[in-house]
């Protein structure tokens, strides 16, 4: 590596390193730098300082900075060679899930290597989302890294009605490097840490006891007999995917140019904004506003102190400019709490002057589903509270619990058989012999064998469990242990394989 040459420190590399000076816009802030902190660039070449790192290898994209990073020992599987054949049989999905990756890789090997870790770790969410931040499982797993919502509680990922921080980019990724490191810790292998992070640790630890007891090698390829089929080829996707980042040209795939510098920077916000308005203010799509904001699951992003959104540099830049000229509300929601089970969806559209449509696609809330009280919906600002933001304790808690839209009670009619009395008939359909008496007329406890009773008895649908929204509320224990060896289950699948994965 050649000396550090004196020069213009780029923005880019600034806003990654040492301690910020917030520049205030508004309510927002943007991340500056002190020309102080640019001295370091006076002093001595250091290859421990990070700022000369970034600086240095500014002409690497970072395809190369990954390659120079591989540390995990190849892996001799013949797996590998299928998963190779199929990932270069479809040059489209390697060149659509590389383009998107291109977003997050500088920050995810910018991570890797504070940690000392291997950089190939950076691929694996090629295996587990193909970089997709929205990605959501059949397991509920969630976001660009796949965590369960257990596991994401355990690594303090928020999961409430507004946010969901597993599939927050900078969040989920500090979270997944921390249980990569755990596991490694544990098993001492990156590949059985690997596989514990696709199949669960206790998994693992039972095939290493079973392979010990039969003889065999506890490595991964001598476990794989002991594994269920996803967890067997989970390690040779990744390694099939190494070899092709590795040496591209070999199989004929060209990779998009990553430049090795940040994609985004961060800004810190202290009032709600709805994501349509924060899109337009940095001239983005909402599409492209999501991919770098996935965690917010509602049109507004609620204010608090520890509440980013990443933006592109330039687009940083544009969004500062614009909110400064803005002038207008930058919400037009608000958080309303249900208190009664007579709140219809249609009351609730009525009172803050909007339609039943409107709250039910604000809420993700199906047709023919009603939502219970205890629950927090998002509706419209009304003109008596224009500027007020939804409390910052709720946005922390908030459920939305549904329930399906059927009445509570359904008629049916009974016969009346020889030895059957009303407190029998009461008792086999859950009702009350008074209730039997008033519903028919009666007046008498006896009922002659074949009368004909009508009865309203408890709606099977209504009276079972209700349905939880997506959204959970977060867990707020801090009694909760420390890595209290959490468990993984199904991811989304991005390519060839459908997976299940097992609880341990």
């Amino acid at each position: 590596m050649q000396p550090l040459k004196r020069r213009t420190l780029p923005f880019t590399a600034i806003v990654i390193l040492g301690t910020p000076l917030a520049a205030q816009a508004a309510d927002l802030s943007l991340p500056l730098h002190t020309w102080s902190q640019v001295s370091a660039l006076e002093r001595p070449y250091d290859p421990n300082d990070p700022l000369a790192q970034v600086l240095s290898m500014e002409e690497v994209d970072v395809w190369a900075r990954i390659r120079k990073g591989f540390a995990i020992p190849d892996l001799d599987n013949p797996l590998v060679a299928n998963h190779v054949d199929w990932y270069t049989s479809r040059p489209d999905y390697i060149q659509r899930t590389t383009t998107r990756a291109s977003r997050y890789l500088f920050h995810v090997v910018q991570e890797l290597e504070k940690r000392n870790m291997p950089t190939e770790l950076a691929l694996l969410p090629f295996i587990e989302s193909a970089f997709n931040p929205q990605a959501y499982s059949s397991a509920h797993a969630a976001g660009m890294w796949q965590f369960i919502p257990s596991t994401g509680r355990d690594y303090n990922l928020t999961q409430s009605m507004f946010k969901d921080e597993r599939r927050n980019v900078l969040a989920s990724t500090d979270a997944a490097l921390t249980y990569l490191q755990r596991l490694y810790g544990m098993f001492g292998d990156w590949q059985l840490a690997l596989a514990a992070y696709n199949w669960g640790e206790g998994s693992v630890q039972r095939a290493i006891n079973k392979a010990r007891a039969a003889g065999v090698a506890t490595d991964f390829n001598g476990l794989s007999q002991f594994m269920p089929a996803e967890t067997r080829n989970y390690v040779p996707k990744l390694q099939a995917v190494k070899n092709i980042i590795a040496t591209p040209g070999e199989y004929g795939i060209a990779l998009p140019k990553v430049d090795n510098q940040p994609y985004f920077v961060t800004i810190g916000k202290t009032r709600d904004i709805d994501v349509k308005v924060a899109a337009q203010l940095a001239e983005l799509s909402v599409d492209e506003f999501k991919a770098l904001n996935p965690q917010f699951n509602r049109p507004v992003i609620p204010a608090g102190s520890g509440t980013q959104i990443l933006l592109p540099q330039s687009n940083a830049e544009k969004f500062k400019s614009n909110l400064g000229r803005w002038g207008r509300a930058l919400s037009s929601w608000t958080a309303h709490k249900v208190t009664s089970a007579r709140e219809s969806i249609a009351s609730i559209a009525k009172r803050f002057g909007t339609t039943p449509e409107v709250i039910r696609e604000a809420n993700n809330i199906p047709p023919k589903m009603v939502v219970k009280a205890g629950s927090t919906v998002l509706v419209p600002r009304t003109d008596s509270a224009p500027e007020k933001d939804i409390a910052p304790e709720l946005v922390e808690t908030a459920k939305l619990v549904t329930a399906p839209d059927v009445p509570e009670t359904r008629k049916i009619y009974v016969k009346v058989g020889k030895k059957d009395s009303l407190a029998a008939i009461a008792q086999r359909h859950k009702v009350s012999v008074a209730q039997i008496k008033s519903w028919n007329d009666l007046k008498q406890d006896k009922v002659a064998a074949g009368t004909r009773l009508e009865l309203n008895v408890p709606n099977k649908a209504a009276a079972g469990k209700t349905a939880p929204a997506r959204q959970v509320a977060k867990n707020t224990s801090s009694n909760r242990k420390a890595a209290p060896a959490p468990v993984r289950k199904t991811r989304a699948t991005a390519d060839n394989s459908k997976n299940t994965k097992k609880r341990s």
